[in-house]
């Protein structure tokens, strides 16, 4: 789907430019009962993924729902548990084919031991970075009590996730920090296409670039809450994307999204959503084109 996918969230730009975009934007207040319902009815026949890039303030939660088949990518800090939990729920969730957190950062693996807890889960990958807090013992002795074992993906392999398919791409060596030793991999539906590197810094982004693997995507999970520790200039001309979401909190100690990889965004012409302004936002694919809603305009 590598073609005009520059949008606005503004309803006006919407009815000016619906005819030449690419990917429509509908904020969830113009759409009336159920949102799936009225995405299909207003811009998609038949929606056949889609990705819930969930607002849990300054951290990590991403759905990815391909029919029945479900996927979530890190579940939030120790507060944002139960909300995770409630999201899932709310869209039907029953188990889960794959639980990755991408690295064991609290804001990443802090609310999974309530999804542990409360959905089965076929298959769980987990970046390898030990930690001694009581975030990271209380999602092992969670693991140990539901009998679930984590792996780590070898770079390269595919999964299937009902219609839709995912490759990992990192880590490719061993690192001596936990961002950079976190999973990443790229999630095809169709012709669109999404890239997650969690918190992946630089050094792991140059190994992303030189493993060989297709990375040019649509949507680009931008790095590390938008941190100028991640988004490299020559890693973002590679990516190529039309669209970057941004998950942060509002007002967060961080400062993120930082100036300097939002500045190589806006130059390349990328669209960009983030949860600290418009809450959780959601795109649904029909594996060309893509719709996408979020909750409010902050």
């Amino acid at each position: 789907m590598k073609k005009g996918k520059r949008k606005s969230g503004v309803i006006a730009w919407i009815i000016l430019f619906l005819g030449i975009c690419g990917i429509r934007v509908f904020p969830t207040d113009i759409l009336q009962g159920n949102v799936q319902d009225s995405v299909e009815k207003m811009a998609l026949e038949n929606v056949t993924m889609e990705v819930h890039f969930i607002d849990v303030g300054q951290g990590d939660a991403t759905l990815i729902k391909s029919g029945e088949h479900a996927m979530l990518i890190d579940a939030g800090d120790n507060d944002h548990g139960t909300a995770v939990q409630l999201y899932l729920q709310k869209q039907g969730v029953e188990k889960l084919d794959y639980l990755i957190l991408t690295h064991t950062d609290a804001d990443h693996i802090g609310g999974a031991d309530v999804i542990v807890t409360k959905f089965p889960v076929d298959t769980m990958f987990m970046g390898d970075f030990p930690r001694e807090n009581r975030t990271y013992e209380e999602l092992l002795d969670t693991l140990e009590y539901k009998d679930l074992d984590y792996a780590i993906p070898e770079i390269g392999s595919e999964y299937a996730l009902g219609n839709a398919n995912f490759t990992i791409i990192a880590p490719n060596k061993s690192y001596d920090t936990p961002n950079n030793s976190g999973i990443a991999l790229v999630l095809r539906d169709g012709e669109n296409s999404f890239l997650f590197t969690g918190d992946c810094e630089e050094e792991a982004e140059k190994d992303i670039l030189a493993n060989g693997l297709d990375i040019d995507c649509d949507v680009y999970k931008v790095g590390h809450h938008g941190s100028s520790t991640s988004s490299s200039k020559e890693f973002l001309e590679t990516v190529t994307p039309s669209v970057g979401v941004i998950s942060c909190a509002v007002g967060n100690d961080y400062g993120h999204p930082h100036r300097e990889p939002m500045e190589h965004l806006e130059r390349m012409g990328v669209k960009i959503f983030r949860t600290d302004k418009q809450g959780s936002i959601v795109a649904y694919s029909d594996r060309t084109e893509l719709v996408w809603v979020y909750e409010h305009e902050k």
